[in-house]
């Protein structure tokens, strides 16, 4: 994987971090925690499932410099300008491409199977924002019915990108459809309002 990439989704993870702060009434310091967790949570969470030791961030202290940078540039930002509020959902699609394929690639680079791949590559994408809605006391995404095909287009993104390495000869190019799979799928289903169906019984029908 591009290093440029894994700075790139660390910090695009940061802005939608510090963007999600917004109302909470958090200091600094709180944001800066919320990014952080956000940014390397579901990278942590892979590289103890697979065994790399250190985990990333530690191996590359870069990447923690890189999402509070990221994380301080947009805290100042938003007190001086008004983003559109679909600059959070856009941020967090791109987050979810980078970091969805990154994970996935990294547990094949482990000798992970196919389908362990997916579910880490899933894992590193969505388990950051988890923590991050955990922590400002809400409902992660992915676990809401009203958010728009989130976990579901990063597992078609990885699966996409494993299928590809399986059946055809090497080439980087399958790392970058997989993550266009990914921002496509959740950008058309933020435009469309698409979504699975709701858990709903018998008895609530």
């Amino acid at each position: 994987m591009p290093p440029w990439i894994e700075y790139l989704a660390v910090a695009v993870c940061a802005i939608s971090a510090v963007l999600a702060a917004e109302g909470k009434r958090m200091d600094l310091f709180g944001v800066l925690v919320l990014a952080l967790v956000s940014s390397v949570g579901g990278g942590t969470i892979r590289d103890l499932c697979l065994g790399a030791q250190p985990v990333f961030w530690i191996k590359e202290p870069q990447q923690v410099w890189t999402v509070l940078g990221a994380a301080v540039a947009t805290f100042v930002l938003v007190r001086f300008t008004c983003l559109p509020s679909r600059v959070l959902d856009i941020a967090d699609a791109f987050g979810l491409a980078l970091f969805g394929i990154m994970g996935t690639e990294k547990a094949l680079a482990y000798g992970a199977p196919g389908i362990v791949a997916v579910m880490l590559g899933v894992v590193t994408g969505v388990a950051g924002g988890i923590l991050r809605d955990v922590l400002r006391r809400e409902i992660p995404w992915v676990f809401q019915a009203g958010v728009n095909l989130y976990a579901t287009a990063a597992s078609a993104g990885a699966l996409v990108y494993v299928l590809l390495r399986t059946w055809l000869p090497p080439s980087e190019s399958h790392r970058y459809i997989g993550m266009a799979v990914i921002l496509l799928l959740r950008l058309a289903a933020m435009r469309w309002q698409l979504r699975l169906p709701a858990f709903r019984t018998k008895r609530q029908s």
